[in-house]
């Protein structure tokens, strides 16, 4: 499988004109950058942007083309546009791209728990892309995207019962300023023979703005807001995106979401519960074959998937597959994914690929 500017699945964009909004961004620059690796099928593609970087030129297949101030007019003529700004511009933005006909691909979590908006992983349930009666689809979370291939391919074929999961998310999950800040971090503590007392990190790297405690050299087992039941947002989108995702309303999920001192790429531990008995081998024949999936699992070599080797590439890659020792219905497994290509930009273009305009 190709690591990098994989084929779509079936690409519905020939003659279409696409407007990528938030094309400056940290993600809007990979969405532009995985376009430009992709199918030149796209009849335009117009970068958009706050007027901030209106004007501003980028390279689009081979051309320089300047970014669009985002208005209403900008999306008159326009077929699809991808979103990858914050949510409340999502929120403003989305509705007066549709009421153009414009089909919105949001990667935001604006629409996401919108019933009448489908939250799509096209190797999951790409059939739900056309279900969008507001004309809004929705990417999930980076979090869920990043182990949520491999879920939908092993559910597919042993019917999900129960998930319990642990992340370790990349700084980049906070965006630009979380990278930022923990390249500071690490230069701060670079070379220094620090001490076991929590006062000596600390004090290394000063006040903290982006994370609640410092994140080199540590853990912190927080990522979102607080929200209902001392959860965060992060472990809420994690479960109820995977929920709707799969098609399973009442699915059990338990998530601890923990950000780690990795720059970009989120990983996960799982532990998923099958409703029929399920060995290693059969996860990873089936895995071994399914679309987005890379398998790396070879406990002799000691060979699994880590952050760095993930990084850049496309697919969920997937390994450490255990059948549970105490069920022979459940599996252990390690996952990552490049939390800024499959986990935002990627998946949010394979979606647009898929749409089918009357």
């Amino acid at each position: 499988m190709a690591a990098r500017g994989d084929k779509p699945i079936v690409n519905k964009s020939k003659g279409l004109r696409l407007g990528l909004v938030g094309a400056t961004g940290a993600v809007g620059t990979v969405a532009l950058e995985i376009l430009n690796s992709r199918a030149h099928d796209w009849a335009e593609i117009v970068p958009i942007a706050s007027a901030r970087s209106a004007g501003k030129t980028l390279a689009v297949h081979d051309k320089q083309i300047a970014v669009q101030e985002i208005s209403a007019e900008v999306f008159k003529g326009l077929d699809v546009a991808v979103f990858d700004v914050p949510d409340e511009v999502s929120a403003q933005w989305a509705p007066i791209a549709t009421a153009q006909g414009v089909v919105v691909v949001d990667n935001s979590a604006a629409f996401r728990m919108n019933d009448q908006v489908p939250l799509v992983v096209p190797e999951v349930n790409a059939k739900e892309i056309a279900n969008r009666p507001l004309g809004i689809i929705a990417n999930p979370n980076c979090t869920t995207l990043s182990m949520i291939v491999v879920i939908g391919a092993l559910h597919q074929r042993f019917t999900l019962q129960e998930l319990v999961v642990a992340s370790y998310q990349a700084a980049s999950g906070a965006g630009q300023a979380g990278i930022d800040t923990l390249d500071e971090q690490i230069a701060q503590v670079a070379g220094k023979r620090l001490g076991r007392t929590a006062g000596d990190v600390r004090s290394a790297v000063g006040a903290q703005e982006i994370f609640p405690a410092p994140l080199a050299m540590n853990v912190i087992p927080w990522a979102g807001s607080l929200k209902e039941g001392d959860f965060t947002s992060e472990e809420h989108k994690v479960r109820n995106e995977s929920r709707k995702i799969l098609g399973l309303p009442d699915l059990k999920v338990a998530v601890t979401c923990v950000r780690v001192p990795v720059s970009t790429t989120h990983s996960l531990a799982v532990h998923a519960k099958f409703a029929k008995r399920i060995t290693a081998q059969d996860a990873r024949t089936i895995l071994e074959s399914a679309p987005g999936v890379k398998v790396v699992d070879d406990p002799v070599q000691m060979k699994f998937p880590t952050p760095i080797d993930v990084v850049g590439t496309d697919p969920t890659w997937v390994g450490r597959i255990r059948q549970s020792l105490d069920d022979d219905h459940a599996l252990d497994f390690f996952v990552s994914g490049d939390n800024l290509r499959k986990g935002a930009a990627l998946n949010a273009i394979q979606i647009a690929e898929l749409v089918e305009v009357s």
